[in-house]
């Protein structure tokens, strides 16, 4: 006899690295997490997150947002895009998945090639 068990919340893992514009000093962590922490919505509305998502900053290069609730990694994508314009830095930072649930801020490549200029 199989005895139906409670419904199980699928837990939600999902890591964003800024370790490279950390070390520039360009990005804040901090403020990072503070402005995930207030514009996160679960159910529709901000700012409650309860105990259905926690947001821990590990050191100066990562935050780590766990969700038991279902949580979107596009959704996480689309407030850092929004963090990084609000503060000027989305001509300079883009945001790249490098991993099944890890996102990764970056540099754009700009390569200043001397050759291409006289030609």
């Amino acid at each position: 006899m199989v005895i139906p068990s409670a419904k199980v919340a699928a837990k939600h893992k999902f890591v964003i690295d800024y370790s490279k514009p950390a070390a520039d000093q360009v990005f804040d962590g901090a403020d990072f997490e503070k402005f995930l922490n207030d514009r996160i919505k679960v159910e529709g509305k901000t700012g409650q997150l309860g105990e259905n998502v926690k947001i821990v900053r590990d050191g100066n290069s990562k935050i780590t947002v766990t969700s038991s609730v279902p949580f979107s990694k596009r959704y996480l994508k689309y407030l850092t895009k929004k963090f990084l314009k609000k503060n000027s830095l989305r001509d300079w930072i883009r945001v790249v998945a490098s991993g099944k649930d890890v996102y990764q801020l970056r540099f754009y490549n700009i390569s200043t090639d001397d050759a291409e200029e006289e030609d």
